[in-house]
């Protein structure tokens, strides 16, 4: 893995998978499986949410917020910016739109990013994330090679629990419990440090304080949204962060190369 400071001030990027060897079929395949997980993970509306509701105080629910998020084991991801672009590579010419996928201990994590290359192409890329080993795919072939020069897309940065969430949770200040929404959701807003925002999205926000909007599970104070804005050369980054599934099990495994 590179450093934070080899080549400059980057902008990273992680990733997003699918159930299946999604990684092994032909692009077509691929834009059907994103299409299908957006269509199961849509609508509104009450949730259900089995359990005793925890009560309703700030600092109860970010002690428990922590501790389940330290022991999450399994997770699905959904990232999507709006507003100002942020770069994942270091020429600053491949742009960031959103992502959705999973990660699995014991680091282990697969990805599809939406992207606009020189602010006019958009396209997908695939990446890959086992252990010390990252696969990206070519953006015109669409076949994977290890990461090259020039990126560090490594998806499993993006949701490491115990290094983590778990440390970003305990970080927050100014925590404060908001209400309980109509979809049943406990919100509460937070400030969280940049170096832990840093962890959570490999990079792409550094560099600031975040004010955040959080969602939580009633029941186990998982972390289910997080909506928060960041400033770079002064425009600004809307993004919002889903997170789902906890706890399903699925293999991650190498792409074809």
């Amino acid at each position: 893995m590179r450093s934070d400071t080899d080549g400059g001030d980057v902008r990273r990027g992680v990733g997003v998978a699918y159930d299946g060897d999604v990684f092994k079929q032909p692009w077509s395949v691929v834009l059907l499986a994103v299409a299908l997980f957006a269509a199961a993970c849509g609508g509104d509306g009450v949730e259900s949410f089995d359990g005793e509701r925890l009560p309703q105080d700030a600092a109860s629910l970010q002690a428990t917020s922590a501790e389940a998020m330290g022991n999450v084991s399994s997770v699905r991801f959904q990232l999507t910016r709006t507003g100002a672009p942020v770069y994942i590579d270091q020429v600053e010419s491949i742009a960031l739109d959103s992502l959705e996928g999973r990660f699995s201990l014991p680091g282990s994590a697969d990805a599809i990013l939406q992207v606009t290359v020189n602010e006019s192409l958009g396209t997908k890329l695939g990446a890959v994330a086992i252990g010390e080993e990252v696969w990206l795919s070519n953006p015109v072939t669409g076949k994977f090679e290890t990461l090259p020069p020039g990126f560090d897309l490594d998806p499993s940065l993006f949701f490491d629990p115990k290094d983590g969430w778990q440390p970003l949770i305990e970080s927050l200040t100014d925590t404060t419990f908001v209400e309980e929404l109509t979809n049943g959701r406990y919100a509460l807003t937070a400030t969280a440090p940049a170096e832990r925002m840093q962890s959570i999205t490999a990079g792409l926000v550094r560099g600031q304080d975040v004010d955040l909007d959080l969602q939580l599970n009633p029941v186990t104070a998982e972390v289910l949204t997080i909506e928060f804005s960041t400033d770079f050369d002064g425009e600004t980054s809307d993004w919002v962060l889903d997170l789902l599934d906890y706890g399903e099990t699925f293999e991650i495994t190498p792409p074809e190369e």
